[in-house]
């Protein structure tokens, strides 16, 4: 029963985790794809870019959903089956991250899972949001560039884990996994922030479309 729970948890949150918000927007709103514009990436800093403000909106709300349906639905099973709903969302909250970086829909070509793990981190404990959330934002604030905020303030996410207590050593595992699966998948940006080539978050009112 223990696997077959672990198996559901994992298939259900992969494919939802796969619907990318940033595509369907750009092509219901602009009958364009996000992944043909800006930097090609189909996440919130390009479509934010690309567009602007418009359309963002819809396109943060069907990733929130993405992410935390499935994340909840995992908390469910494991609390109902296994006696631990925080594992079950940590768990299901990795797959949700695999889903968003590598979706069956879209040719295992998907995006960095910056929103995707910022959201798993309000399901978690309101001290790993804020550690993570606050490292972000300083950093963001600081340099303005997402892509650092993003890998520096990933680490809030097992360093709280582990500082607070929150979960087991399980837990604290798949929170390195995830914290590693960010920090590859931003290994372009990295290397641009390294040569000083890494674009920085230009706010803007309106959209446009290149």
């Amino acid at each position: 029963m223990e696997i077959l729970i672990y198996i559901i948890t994992a298939v259900q949150a992969y494919i939802i985790g796969g619907v990318n918000g940033a595509i369907i927007a750009s092509k219901y709103l602009y009958r364009r794809d996000i992944r043909e514009l800006g930097s090609g990436n189909p996440g919130l800093t390009n479509f934010y870019r690309v567009f602007g403000k418009r359309g963002a909106a819809l396109m943060i709300i069907i990733d929130v959903a993405k992410t935390l349906g499935p994340v909840l639905i995992g908390g469910l099973l494991f609390s109902r089956f296994l006696h631990s709903g925080l594992s079950g969302r940590i768990f299901a909250g990795f797959f949700v991250m695999l889903g968003h970086a590598f979706p069956l829909f879209y040719n295992f070509k998907g995006g960095k899972t910056v929103l995707a793990i910022g959201v798993l981190l309000f399901s978690i404990d309101w001290r790993v949001t804020l550690l993570g959330w606050g490292i972000f934002v300083v950093v963001l604030l600081a340099t303005r560039y997402v892509s650092l905020g993003a890998v520096v303030g990933v680490w809030g996410y097992p360093i709280a884990l582990a500082l607070f207590r929150v979960g087991t050593g399980r837990d604290l595992v798949i929170a390195i996994l995830c914290a590693l699966l960010l920090v590859v998948r931003h290994s372009a940006n990295i290397k641009r922030l390294i040569n000083h080539k890494e674009s920085k978050l230009k706010l803007h009112r309106g959209g446009r479309s290149k």
